[in-house]
């Protein structure tokens, strides 16, 4: 049964490299670098990418990646990171997998209720084809995985032949980076007793809930890999509070410098929000329905108690969407208060320049008539008529100047 039935029309065919292999980065969404991620663009702005169709492939190509169609892809030269974590009431077990092919040999040690495996990198086509041939993932969900462009969503697998009843969710984790937003998918199939967490690159949110599970009698070792699953989406929701409190500042500061020193630099850092405000709308909107589906679905691998916290989670994703789309509104009302200030400033400039101009008109108009060269003309020959042609000038500026004031032009 499909919850969210949201998936592109076409898939990449058996022998098509997967765009996380192709392009690390295949978001494009990505801002200036993290300490675990370098940015090639030094301090240049990030460019933000549009969304566009994912279309790699030919019309009718077939969809899902089989596992034969993962030996033939190419894999990289550098293994992925994978971390493997046992733990049950009593105890719990952090292992970094450096043999894939024996730890997959290996089983469930008795004690661990839980096993988490989580996977840093999507270019190992090899631990990637270990980890879905060992506990049979469907191929349209291996699609997925590889193809890092998906909107948050949930699907249910059932047992069918060899699949084993799974949830497989699809997340979007934000992280600042250098003052700028970006986007990474995580990817989570949630099984009776196992997680499997996929990630682009090393480096998430989860070491709260690593620390959590080092804890004895912590609710985490007590509960289900359900409960294991709510708390890794409960960290990529509440991770956006310290975001969304970093973009008020931001806006605070940019509205601030819209009504005191209006400059083309402004207007650039209103588009930056505008454009990360949009990122973490299109990141936390699906979010929603989301959590939504999996409080209502009824799933063998989601236990009750579970789906009574995930109401946590959708009141916070509500709260989430609802600062983002106040945000918005800000940033779009600072560019028409930015624009408005630009107008004012003209019109002051306009304003000031318009006036000299006008005072200059009637000075213009007595200093061409006596500048005519004119042989029998008054006041030519009088001693005082220099200075009484300066005073009829200061008096008649001084006289528009009042006049302009009384009507209240200045």
């Amino acid at each position: 049964m499909t919850i969210d039935p949201q998936r592109p029309e076409h898939a990449a065919g058996p022998t098509e490299m997967p765009s996380a292999v192709r392009t690390p980065e295949a978001t494009g969404e990505l801002a200036a670098g993290t300490p675990r991620r370098h940015s090639k663009r030094g301090s240049l702005r990030p460019r933000f990418s549009i969304p566009r169709l994912r279309k790699r492939s030919k019309p009718g190509a077939v969809a899902g990646i089989e596992l034969s169609d993962l030996a033939c892809m190419p894999s990289a030269q550098e293994p992925a990171t994978i971390t493997c974590i046992d733990y049950g009431p009593e105890q719990a077990r952090v292992v970094e997998v450096k043999d894939v092919p024996t730890f997959l040999a290996a089983h469930r040690p008795a004690w661990a209720a839980v096993r988490w495996i989580n996977v840093d990198g999507l270019a190992d086509m090899l631990a990637i084809r270990g980890l879905a041939e060992k506990y049979h993932l469907h191929p349209l969900a291996v699609e997925d995985v590889l193809h890092v462009t998906h909107r948050p969503k949930v699907e249910a697998y059932d047992d069918v032949g060899e699949i084993q009843a799974r949830l497989f969710i699809i997340a979007r984790m934000l992280e600042l980076s250098e003052g700028h937003l970006r986007s990474e998918q995580i990817s989570i199939f949630l099984g009776h007793h196992t997680v499997l967490t996929f990630q682009e690159s090393r480096g998430d949110v989860w070491d709260g809930i690593r620390q959590r599970i080092q804890t004895a009698g912590s609710r985490l070792r007590v509960h289900d890999a359900s409960f294991l699953v709510h708390s890794m989406l409960d960290a990529i929701v509440d991770h956006c509070f310290p975001i969304l409190e970093f973009y008020g500042d931001r806006l605070e500061d940019v509205e601030a410098e819209v009504l005191q020193r209006p400059a083309p630099a402004v207007i650039q850092e209103i588009h930056t929000l505008k454009r990360e405000m949009l990122l973490m709308r299109r990141a936390v909107w699906p979010m929603r329905e989301v959590i939504s589906a999996l409080q209502r679905e009824q799933h063998a691998c989601l236990s009750e108690a579970t789906r009574t916290y995930m109401r946590d989670i959708y009141d916070h994703t509500v709260q989430i969407i609802d600062i983002v789309e106040t945000y918005r509104e800000i940033a779009t009302g600072l560019t028409e208060t930015y624009m408005s200030a630009m107008s004012q400033r003209l019109n002051e400039v306009m304003k000031v320049l318009t006036i000299i101009g006008t005072i200059f008109i009637p000075l213009t108009f007595l200093a061409g008539v006596y500048g005519m060269n004119f042989k029998h003309f008054p006041e030519l020959e009088s001693v005082w008529g220099y200075p009484i042609f300066w005073a009829i000038c200061v008096v008649t500026a001084v006289a528009m100047l009042a006049w302009f004031r009384r009507r209240q032009w200045l």
